[in-house]
Parts: structure tokens; C-alpha cells; sequence
């Protein structure tokens, strides 16, 4: 579904990806890991076009990400940043089906597709009406996974989608989460800095260091079958660490 071709990107002097030859496979989650700065974002960004590859090609479909196929492209995928990434000034009915609104969907569709949503996300519906500020964390970050499924993408993107709630609130969405990815059956590529919400979220794991890719697999993969040395460091680095 996504393909990076030889794919590098710099900041400035910054080399923030290397020659990155990946797949991502269609109808499947696979979630990006490692290090801060070590490119996660980076990959996400080139995918949904806000930034373009130094050199490479990134892939969607059968269709080159560029300057003439963003736009289209975007409207198929689905984008989820941490905080829910909502407009304070809109209310959270408002945030979901604002493409929606600014495509012309026939109204009674929209509203359709926005009770299945809340159905989907356990957000009630009660919650629509407020503004953003008046929602927990949580909630914002259902409203935001909402808006990203609005239009039925068929790629799913996650930035660190729960990395700024708290604990409980984080267990009960990673299981929400988990839940949708098997309902909805879509492409899914999901950034984290925790192994564990990566192993059960993932089909696949794609670990990255400086720009690199280490390892891919699951996480028995990794800890069983480290490709070096960083892999065993990374694992025992988590909280609480990964039994080696």
C-alpha cells in the first residue's frame, strides 16, 4: 500500500532519513519505533506530503507522492497527531466533519457517518457540542481519530496519537485502538516511543536508529533474533524493560 524507494531526506545539514527501502503492507498495522530523532515523523510527514523526499520516491498505491497527486492522496488517507491536533474554535462535531462539510457531502451522510464514529470510538454524542477545551484528553483524541476516519480512508496514519495521556486512559484507547484496526481492516502506520504499545498494536514492528532502519518484525523477532547489539540496548531501555 506504501512503498519508500532508496528514500532520504535532510534537514539543512541534517540527514533525518538514509536510503530507506520500506514496504507497508496493505490492511495491516505496522508500527514505527525507536529513539527520539531517529525518523519516525519524518516517514509519516513524506507520506501525507508536508515534507518532500531529498531523494527517492515515497509510494501510495500506484501513485508518486508530489506536488500534482497530495491533494487526492490526502483525501484517502487519515492523519492522527498527539492531542487530537482539534481547532479550539470549532466544536468537536464541527473538527470531524469539517473536509466533509468543505467537500459538499449531502448532510444526512455526514451525520450518519459521524454516529457511527462515535459509536466506533466511544465517544458519546453528548460531547459533540463542545469545544475542545471542554473535552478530557481522551476524548480529544477520539474527536481527532474521528475526524481521520470521516471520509473511510484507506490509510490510516498515527503520530504518537496516546503519548500524552495518562497511564489509564492510555490502556483503555490502546484497546480501543486495537479494536478499530480489526474492524476496519485498513492500512495503518503508527508512530511510538513504547515497545510494548508497539507489540500490541503491530503486525509488524519497524525499528530506526539515526535515520536507519535496524530490524523489522514482531517483537519475538526482535528480542530472539536481534539483527545487533542497539536492538538488546533498546529493548532492555524500556520501562519496565523487555525480558530479554
Amino acid at each position: 500500500m506504501i512503498r519508500f524507494d532508496e528514500v532520504t531526506h535532510r534537514f539543512g545539514e541534517i540527514e533525518a532519513l538514509r536510503d530507506i527501502d520500506l514496504e507497508i503492507e496493505a490492511g495491516r498495522t505496522t508500527v514505527l519505533i525507536g529513539p527520539s530523532g531517529c525518523g519516525k515523523s519524518t516517514l509519516l510527514r513524506l507520506v501525507v506530503g508536508l515534507v518532500e523526499p531529498t531523494a527517492g520516491r515515497v509510494i501510495v498505491g500506484e501513485e508518486v507522492v508530489g506536488p500534482n497527486t497530495v491533494l487526492d492522496l490526502r483525501r484517502r488517507m487519515g492523519y492522527v497527531i498527539q492531542g487530537g491536533g482539534l481547532f479550539p474554535h470549532l466544536t468537536a462535531g464541527e473538527n470531524v466533519t469539517l473536509l466533509a462539510r468543505h467537500l459538499r457531502r449531502p448532510e444526512e451522510e455526514t451525520e450518519s457517518r459521524l454516529a457511527e464514529l462515535c459509536a466506533l470510538t466511544h465517544l458519546p454524542e453528548s460531547a459533540l457540542a463542545r469545544f475542545p477545551l471542554e473535552l478530557s484528553g481522551g476524548q480529544q483524541q477520539r474527536v481527532g481519530l474521528m475526524r481521520a476516519l470521516m471520509l473511510e480512508p484507506e490509510v490510516l496514519l498515527l503520530d504518537e496519537p496516546l503519548g500524552a495521556l495518562d497511564p489509564l486512559v492510555r490502556r483503555e484507547l490502546q484497546r480501543e485502538l486495537r479494536e478499530i484496526f480489526g474492524a476496519l481492516h485498513r492500512t495503518v502506520l503508527l508512530v511510538t516511543h513504547d515497545l510494548a504499545e508497539a507489540a500490541y498494536l503491530a503486525d509488524r514492528i519497524v525499528l530506526l536508529r539515526a535515520g536507519d532502519i535496524i530490524q523489522t518484525g514482531t517483537l519475538d523477532d526482535l528480542r530472539e533474533r536481534p539483527a545487533e547489539p542497539f536492538v538488546r540496548r533498546f529493548l532492555s531501555a524500556q520501562r519496565p524493560p523487555v525480558e530479554l
